[in-house]
């Protein structure tokens, strides 16, 4: 691997690093139920991964040290993940029965589906 390509592998898994970091402020914040710090980690979680996309960061064009180490970031960046989900859908679910959605899903789907 020439140094190009070392320094690109590097700055990929520097990114995805960040990613992971972003992931554990979220997490963090949806343990503490603090719905707006939440929300400002997961706009700094977006754009890194825009950076990462336009980057190009496939991790098959990393070496196999590379591609382990972004695989084990990937991995505990899902587990954060779920925690996140598994923590968010009871306030979810409380928003849609305060906003009143489920019943206007329910009169859409009656409106178009008679």
């Amino acid at each position: 691997m020439n140094m190009n390509n070392m320094d690109r592998q590097a700055m990929i898994l520097d990114s995805y690093e960040e990613v992971r970091a972003a992931s554990i402020r979220m997490l963090q914040a949806a343990r503490n139920s603090d719905w707006d710090a939440l929300v400002a980690c997961e706009r700094q979680c977006a754009a890194i991964i825009g950076r990462l996309q336009a980057f190009g960061d496939d991790p098959d064009r990393l070496d196999e040290s590379g591609r382990k180490r972004a695989y084990d970031i990937i991995r505990a960046i899902l587990a954060c993940d779920a925690e996140i989900r598994d923590l968010t859908q009871p306030w979810l679910r409380q928003l849609e029965v305060h906003l009143g959605t489920p019943r206007m899903s329910r009169r859409l789907a009656a409106a178009y589906h008679p």
